[in-house]
């Protein structure tokens, strides 16, 4: 069964274990030793109040995937179809197939902020980090409380695009949302915030 965490917004969201990245770049005292993950919204699984489960999602099969782009095919109106279809390329990690679904389904439903950053995540994967901030800017600009997809911004800044006062900005954007949102590894973002100025206004005071 796929582990997923939960996230602030009563929405699950499931640990992208396959975009694992480190903090080499900041300071050892704080981060070292820390990984990160983007996230993926998981829009399948129900938001309640029962304790997340956490684990890794298992492979989507061949039958599966198959039997879901049948569907898709034969009710093309249908978004859910498309994401459903998407969520199992995902699984699978085929990336440019699970990016097509997601598009499908977004040109019929582009208010989906899940979909925008399950896409995003993917683009990620893919090595397009640019793609994967548009979309998360997508998923912000759809609902600005989408906590995912702002902690999966930053993370993409920080780490794929070097820009780290664009993460800054994101995760500031994110405890605007969320004061005590947290980062997987449990150090809250208000500490990560910190720590990046803290580097920053450092790195300045080398170069003068």
């Amino acid at each position: 069964m796929a582990k997923q965490q939960r996230s602030g917004q009563g929405q699950y969201v499931r640990k992208e274990t396959l975009l694992i990245v480190s903090l080499l770049c900041l300071a050892v005292g704080f981060f070292g030793g820390v990984v990160f993950t983007v996230f993926k919204s998981d829009s399948r699984a129900p938001a309640t109040s029962a304790p997340a489960q956490m684990g890794t999602p298992a492979p989507a099969g061949s039958d599966r995937i198959a039997a879901l782009k049948r569907q898709a095919e034969a009710n093309p109106g249908n978004a859910n179809a498309w994401t459903e279809l998407g969520n199992a390329y995902f699984d699978s990690n085929q990336i440019q197939a699970s990016i097509n679904a997601y598009r499908k389904s977004l040109e019929l439903d582009p208010n989906n902020p899940n979909v925008w950053t399950d896409m995003g995540v993917m683009y990620r994967r893919g090595g397009k980090p640019e793609e994967a901030i548009k979309a998360f800017d997508q998923a912000i600009a759809v609902n600005p409380k989408h906590e995912v997809s702002r902690m999966n911004k930053g993370i993409v800044l920080l780490h794929d695009l070097n820009d780290a006062n664009g993460a800054i900005k994101a995760w500031e954007g994110l405890l605007a949302v969320n004061p005590i949102a947290m980062a997987p590894n449990g150090i809250s973002i208000d500490q990560m915030v910190t720590q990046l100025k803290k580097q920053q206004a450092g790195q300045g005071s080398k170069s003068q």
